[in-house]
């Protein structure tokens, strides 16, 4: 009897290796940067508040710019995407909205550290020419990700979306980053009002029904 061979095994490659060691060392250097910010990291205070020696943290990275790009950059493609089961699943414009804003919540409530690290940055990009390109990316993921939100929303309601996706992320955008402010200095109904806030923009978004 003729044996078929097993498949081998994909080998991974250098470059595969280099990949995973930098994803692990973002994901360990998000922590230090989400508590002290960018003005107060360097790649020696992440390296001490890791497992990882300055040495390997400069051998991945060259300088902090780069390790917090690459960091941010990492967090967010994984966070826009958190949000593709709220147009997935829900069955009604209520529900839609519901789940939206309960999204909205619990990533402040899970990683609020990180969000600031965001604005940080964005903030820092007007000063910091070399930020702009990954800002700008990462901006427009977000901008995406509402306008899908949006979208099926309007498509659930039988309507049409009343605004474009900048217009309508800058007013997500704004709630939210309000409401992230709110919750860090401790005002206990911060995510309540997120929560209403959202719920009761989304209808407002909209134009007439379609036809």
């Amino acid at each position: 009897m003729t044996q078929v061979a097993a498949p081998k095994a994909s080998r991974r490659t250098p470059a595969d290796k280099h990949d995973e060691r930098r994803k692990a060392l973002a994901a360990s250097a998000l922590r230090t940067l989400g508590e002290l910010g960018y003005a107060r990291s360097s790649l020696r205070e992440i390296a001490n508040n890791s497992e990882f020696s300055h040495g390997v943290v400069h051998y991945y990275f060259n300088d902090k710019l780069e390790l917090i790009v690459y960091c941010v950059r990492y967090y967010k493609e994984t966070c826009v995407h958190r949000y593709d089961g709220v147009v997935a699943e829900a069955t009604s414009p209520d529900d839609l909205a519901e789940r939206f804003g309960d999204k909205l919540v619990g990533t402040i409530v899970e990683e609020a550290p990180m969000h600031r690290l965001w604005y940080d940055l964005r903030s820092q990009s007007m000063f910091e020419e070399s930020l702009r390109e990954a800002v700008t990316v990462i901006d427009q993921s977000l901008e995406d990700m509402v306008a899908r939100i949006l979208g099926r929303y309007a498509e659930l309601a039988g309507a049409e979306p009343a605004v474009g996706s900048p217009v309508a992320y800058g007013m997500f955008d704004g709630i939210f980053q309000q409401a992230l402010l709110a919750h860090l200095t401790g005002r206990d109904d911060a995510l309540e009002d997120l929560r209403a806030q959202v719920v009761g923009l989304m209808p407002m978004l909209l134009t007439r029904s379609k036809a």
